[in-house]
């Protein structure tokens, strides 16, 4: 038989819990497999297995498992039955010397685990009696510290699976798991980084974009949904609200000193973004906000800014500089979108010497000028629902 055998690291510290984030994570792997001819997911004891069709491609297959979150590291296995009421290793070995016969090596090493511990060979057993059978077919020696190869072997209850090659997953929780949050995105390179390192945090995301049309082209808007199509290969499904923002930002201009503009654009967008994220039913908002990276992100307009919301804005990014966020957006895929030239509300009416400092109470007289429930309203009427899955 023919499968991927996947196993996890966080989710087997949840306790009693545990079987919900196994059959979250079996339900993430079908949804991302369910047109490549997956005949069956089933959690086995510590692991989870993928059984695959003959013609289902490998290649597409691992793609898709490397993003999906809550995989520790998996493998395309074969399996060979096993008898418990006559145990020998006889099938397995002859097997896996068919494996190993045509792979280019040096050194190698069979590393073992018995899930079921009824089958009366240890785990070391094993691993001197393959390692020996396959230093006689091969004439290869046998290397445990840095071996070329690694055969993994994994004993269960009716058949033992063996493997050549491990590949590492994306790690993380299931998406799903931690409830859904509304992220705040741009055609920036920090937003998108930030929507990702949630949904590892096992966050279903829903995105909303501010863009400035009238005033500036639909660039800004093709480039995020690009951003949330390629984000969506991590979570499936994906709604993405867009909401124009570029009359609402003149009716700022024309009210308010120039120098605060920015802190009222962002306190404007939290607003409409908590609407949207209470009609979505999120537990909290996500930006892209590294500390001190533009005059937006000082420490006294972050606090000003977030005082508009009431549910918890979450800022995955905080710490990290732009060179290791443009490393991350390279790693997950969304990097050369992001980087692409358009035209945003961001860069829209931005005044030359922005105030880094602003305090709560100057921002609060400044908007008594404003009917802040009309402008949340326009901006929430007008906003447009685009929807994606994956696989398509």
């Amino acid at each position: 038989m023919r499968c991927a055998i996947i196993h996890y690291h966080e989710l087997a510290l949840k306790g009693r819990n545990r079987p919900y984030f196994e059959q979250r994570l079996v339900r993430n792997i079908r949804l991302v497999l369910r047109d490549l001819g997956v005949r069956q997911v089933d959690a086995l004891p510590g692991r989870i297995r993928v059984v695959l069709k003959d013609e289902t491609p490998w290649d597409a297959a691992n793609e898709r498992l490397k993003r999906v979150f809550g995989i520790a590291h998996y493998a395309l296995a074969h399996s060979v039955p096993l008898d418990l009421a006559h145990p020998n290793l006889d099938a397995l070995k002859e097997a896996v010397g068919r494996e190993v016969a045509p792979l280019s090596f040096t050194t190698f090493r069979v590393s073992t685990k018995r899930a079921d511990k009824r089958f009366p060979f240890t785990s070391v057993d094993v691993d001197r009696d393959v390692g020996a059978h396959l230093c006689r077919l091969t004439g290869k020696k046998v290397n445990l510290s840095c071996p070329d190869l690694t055969v993994q072997i994994e004993l269960l209850a009716k058949a033992a699976y063996y493997a050549t090659k491990k590949e590492a997953g994306a790690g993380g929780l299931p998406v799903g798991i931690s409830g859904k949050v509304a992220c705040c995105i741009s055609g920036g390179i920090d937003s998108p980084v930030a929507a990702h390192r949630m949904m590892k945090r096992g966050c279903r995301a829903v995105f909303v974009h501010f863009h400035g049309r009238p005033y500036v082209s639909r660039a800004s808007e093709e480039k995020v949904r690009e951003i949330v199509r390629l984000l969506t290969q991590y979570q499936c499904y994906s709604r993405l609200y867009l909401v124009p923002f570029g009359e609402i930002q003149r009716q700022i201009v024309l009210g308010a000193p120039a120098a605060f503009r920015i802190v009222l654009y962002r306190r404007m967008m939290l607003r409409i973004a908590e609407e949207l994220a209470r009609k979505e039913r999120c537990w909290a908002l996500v930006t892209g906000d590294s500390l001190g990276q533009v005059a937006s992100q000082t420490p006294e307009n972050l606090s000003v800014v977030q005082e508009a919301a009431q549910l918890p804005i979450l800022r995955p990014l905080i710490g990290m500089d732009k060179i290791e966020i443009t490393e991350q957006a390279a790693r997950i895929g969304t990097f050369q979108t992001s980087i692409e030239p358009d035209q945003d509300c961001c860069s829209l009416f931005v005044p030359p010497h922005p105030s880094t400092k602003t305090s709560l109470d100057s921002i609060r007289k400044i908007e008594r000028a404003f009917d802040l429930v009309a402008l949340a309203k326009q901006g929430l009427e007008q906003a447009e629902l685009a929807e994606f899955s994956f696989p398509t």
